[in-house]
């Protein structure tokens, strides 16, 4: 069961990123992030949080090696993806029941950011110059 979901949170920890074997083929790769989907309610004081909550989320795309470097502790998320109900057992054999968000898109606000540099795409192999 799934549904789609669409939320804003701030990353709780430091991303996790693992790759899996892929047979022959280019292994696969997945960056897990661990947010905190807060509900704001405005107050006459500013905001309180009221009835937030703590979910794992996946992205799983040939890139995330590279992404694993650009999410950061803290960071202000916009995540778009579905909500996936997922089972499995703890250390002493129970069934346990969570969900995740299985991301199609993270997108980094403006909030916490420090700095943003960019750098210069490098040069492709294939570009034909005149002399």
């Amino acid at each position: 069961m799934s549904t789609h979901y669409y939320g804003e949170g701030n990353i709780g920890s430091v991303p996790e990123y693992r790759e899996f074997p892929n047979g022959n083929d280019e292994p696969r790769r997945l960056l897990r992030l661990n947010v905190y989907f807060d509900n704001p309610v405005p107050t006459k004081d500013g905001f309180e949080d009221r009835g937030g909550f703590w979910a794992p989320v996946e992205i799983w795309h040939r890139d995330a090696e590279h992404w694993k470097g650009l999410y950061q502790k803290g960071m202000r998320v916009l995540v778009e993806g579905r909500a996936v109900r997922d089972e499995w057992e703890d250390a002493e054999e129970n069934e346990r029941v969570t969900f995740k968000i299985e991301a199609r898109r993270i997108g980094i606000l403006p909030y916490r950011v420090e700095s943003v540099v960019l750098g210069t795409k490098p040069a492709s192999s294939e570009t034909n110059e005149s002399p």
